[in-house]
């Protein structure tokens, strides 16, 4: 057995030690000991707690892998992420003011992906265990919101139906206005028996829909999502905030920096999330790689009342960004991207003059690189705010203001 005091947190959630020794759920100033493996310390001790150590509040804590951060403190885990998100600015020479933090609540999560296995006595659903392939059934998770609880025995019964006996499947799950929508891949061919079987069983578990790799094998209910006033469709297993409450921060900061703009161009647009709630304002123009996410952003505003026009565009913006001349039209910029980032369309902002911007981001390092792009063409950084959706998690999220330096 080796002792180590741990300096800090890796961006996974792992203690770090001198060395570098990584020690999994440790906090900084903790002494521990273990089995020294590599870089890595197994069989961890606690043999000197940290004062912001407590007892997790799920049973499944230890052994699951959906939580990495469940024995911090909320002081802590709100003031580590930001740190997080500090120290990536810092990397490019940035400082920055912060918002409060916003930390979505226990129990609140719309969305998420299981895998469920067949066994020899029926079949099993969960998260994986710590960096293992191993399913652990997760019946009293503090993490997913109830009704997506739901889901759970519904993975479990997908399995039995439609999974090899070799390979688990994947089960993305999302909660929408009517019901479960389930997208299943890594399952069986979609024959014509299989295919009569999933459909008995959403009608069994009333599921909104239910799609198999890729193909819509039933909708029962529409699986509807709110976006402002507007009532959306998105295509099965589509990008959705994490979180209700989390969506509604986002939204209210990125209309807080677009303000008065009359034209916003929402770049990275998904099915909507900001373009339709913006558009009670502002005329939009929406464009997203995905041209099922713009089909459905489209049907969605067309059934809704009282908002301003807006246009959408299926265009790829890595390969083909918005360019000066199509962005000198909009007052205002939204943009939410991958974990990447926006490194080409950014460059093409930076040769406009477009007021404002604001910059929703799900990596603060992609976030800090293009942030110093911005500030480098005359733009302003205003407050960031930390939005926690992943509550437990190392996944850190955010949404900053930019706006023209002043003459």
């Amino acid at each position: 057995m080796s002792q180590h005091k741990i300096i800090r947190l890796g961006h996974q959630g792992d203690g770090i030690a001198a060395g570098p020794v990584f020690a999994p759920l440790t906090l900084p100033g903790e002494v521990v000991s273990g089995t020294l493996e590599g870089q890595a310390l197994r069989d961890v001790k606690i043999d000197t707690p940290s004062p912001d150590r407590v007892a997790p509040p799920c049973r499944h804590f230890k052994s699951c892998g959906g939580c990495q951060l469940m024995h911090a403190s909320d002081d802590f885990l709100a003031d580590w992420k930001q740190d997080v998100v500090k120290s990536a600015l810092a990397a490019h020479g940035i400082t920055a003011e912060f918002a409060p933090i916003h930390v979505s609540p226990a129990q609140s999560r719309r969305r998420a992906t299981l895998t469920a296995r067949r066994t020899k006595k029926g079949a099993m659903a969960g998260f994986h265990a710590k960096g293992s392939d191993v399913i652990i059934e997760i019946p009293d998770c503090k993490l997913l919101h109830p009704a997506l609880m739901e889901a759970v025995p519904v993975a479990s019964a997908l399995a039995e139906t439609g999974a090899s006996r070799k390979n688990g499947i994947s089960v993305s799950v999302t909660l929408s206005l009517n019901g479960l929508d389930i997208a299943v891949s890594d399952g069986k061919p979609l024959d014509g028996p299989l295919r009569i079987a999933l459909a008995g069983l959403a009608d069994r578990h009333n599921l909104a829909r239910l799609a198999w790799d890729g193909e819509v094998v039933v909708t029962r209910h529409a699986p509807d999502q709110m976006f402002g006033t507007s009532r959306v469709q998105p295509p099965p297993n589509a990008f959705l905030q994490a979180t209700a409450e989390g969506e509604a921060a986002l939204v209210a900061d990125v209309t807080a920096i677009v303000g008065t703009a009359r034209r916003v161009a929402d770049l990275f647009a998904g099915c909507g999330t900001f373009a339709l709630p913006l558009a009670k304002g502002a005329q939009v123009h929406a464009v997203e790689g995905n041209a099922a996410m713009c089909a459905a952003l489209d049907a969605g505003w067309r059934k809704s009342a009282g908002l301003k026009a807006v246009t959408t565009e299926a265009r790829d913006l890595f390969r083909q960004p918005l360019l000066p001349d199509e962005l000198r039209r909009f007052d205002a910029v939204v943009i939410d991207p991958p974990r990447a980032g926006a490194e080409a369309q950014i460059a093409e902002i930076c040769r406009t003059n477009v007021p404002a911007i604001a910059y929703v981001s799900c990596n603060p390092a992609s976030f800090a690189r293009d942030a110093k792009a911005l500030l480098e063409s005359g733009y302003h950084l205003g407050p960031v705010r930390v939005v926690d959706q992943f509550r437990w998690s190392s996944h850190v999220e955010l949404v900053a203001g930019f706006c023209l330096t002043p003459a």
